[in-house]
């Protein structure tokens, strides 16, 4: 089994939001993605899409982008985004009887020697201090975080975590989610978010404080899927 991730698909059954207007890397974009997708992923493989998959506002109206993604090769394991305004409860995912795919929500999942398990993340905090909201949001991703690593560390395997925010600040600097990441041994983190020349700019990789750690944004990735393990 070899394990791939990409991150932002952001995906649009209905075509209603393109993604050219964030720069002509991104014109057919979903094309370029499963067909790279499609060249280095078999069925036995894992795929890890740590959020931002589709523009759909509502659950039904993601089924469209969901379906494509699932009858691609490959088990895929999918976290929530900042954009995934479909994402719905445990019970409602479970429901749509996908195949290959694999919701990420206060869990972890085992897969032969490791095990996979993460959150959404949020923004960094030194931006926002003053914002109750942002707090509360920050605080309980925190805590979602938290559950899905106790849940990981009971399989006594090796932890590849998942986020769509980067764990670190606005400076590069590791933040409250990488420090949990160090308390639990975390072996890889893969996180996605991060679009653009400026965007870019602020990707931290590579092994910082014994944790590797992996930018899988789709355009910094040139829309390829990148092999983690």
């Amino acid at each position: 089994m070899k394990i791939f991730a990409i991150a932002d698909l952001h995906f649009d059954y209905k075509k209603e939001k393109p993604m050219n207007v964030f720069g002509d890397n991104w014109i057919n974009h979903e094309e370029k993605i499963i067909e790279n997708w499609k060249s280095v992923v078999k069925e036995d493989d894992l795929v890890l899409i740590p959020g931002d998959i589709s523009w759909a506002a509502k659950l039904e109206e993601a089924l469209g982008d969901l379906s494509r993604i699932d009858e691609l090769p490959g088990i895929k394991i999918i976290g929530k985004g900042n954009h995934d305004y479909w994402w719905a409860t445990s019970s409602k995912l479970d429901r749509l009887e996908l195949k290959t795919i694999r919701f990420l929500k206060n869990n972890s999942y085992e897969f032969e020697d490791i095990v996979i398990c993460g959150t959404r993340g949020w923004d960094t905090m030194e931006e926002h201090s003053e914002d109750e909201t942002n707090k509360k949001i920050f605080l309980r991703e925190l805590n979602r975080f938290k559950i899905s690593l106790d849940s990981a560390r009971k399989a006594k395997k090796p932890i590849i975590v998942m986020l769509h925010f980067p764990p670190f600040d606005s400076n590069g600097l590791p933040n409250e989610f990488f420090s949990v990441l160090k308390e639990y041994e975390t072996e890889t983190c893969i996180y996605g978010h991060l679009h653009g020349e400026e965007g870019h700019k602020n990707v931290r990789e590579g092994l910082i404080d014994s944790v590797n750690v992996h930018c899988v944004s789709s355009d910094y990735m040139d829309f390829n899927l990148k092999r983690i393990k």
